[in-house]
């Protein structure tokens, strides 16, 4: 998984996806689409090599790439682990977010908070005329 965390790495996996390549042909295209030179992009490829993305086999003097099915399988098979994992967070969250619409909408308070993110105490303390049960707060430290 690792070795298609690069984007020139994931974009040479989308170019074999329609089968087999030279290295030139892979270079040529990433350089032109990314400004990157062939050295480069041979590293990448050995990445990936190494990795059992891609095999590589000698042809005369060149050599040819292919993407292994079975490495893009643990792919598929990881991000729809992930899906699920996240799909099951994001609907929690999506339900949430619905209640406290439906509480805004009501002109109430969803699970003791109030709209503008405070807690709601229930009034305990407070007079609601700006007054906080008698007490006087010393803001300015000159004391009253």
């Amino acid at each position: 998984m690792d070795a298609l965390g690069d984007p020139v790495r994931r974009r040479l996996v989308e170019l074999l996806g329609d089968g087999e390549r030279t290295a030139g042909e892979l270079a040529a295209a990433v350089g032109a689409e990314r400004g990157i030179s062939q050295p480069a992009v041979s590293r990448h490829l050995r990445v990936l090599r190494e990795a059992g993305v891609v095999t590589a086999r000698a042809e005369g003097p060149v050599r040819l790439y292919a993407v292994r099915a079975e490495a893009l399988d643990a792919v598929g098979d990881w991000a729809r682990d992930m899906t699920r994992y996240w799909r099951t967070g994001l609907d929690a969250l999506a339900t949430e977010v619905a209640r406290g619409r439906r509480a805004a909408r009501r002109g109430g308070h969803h699970d003791g908070a109030r709209l503008d993110g405070a807690r709601d105490d229930g009034g305990a303390g407070h007079d609601g005329a700006g007054h906080d049960g008698g007490r006087q707060d010393d803001h300015d430290g000159g004391g009253r």
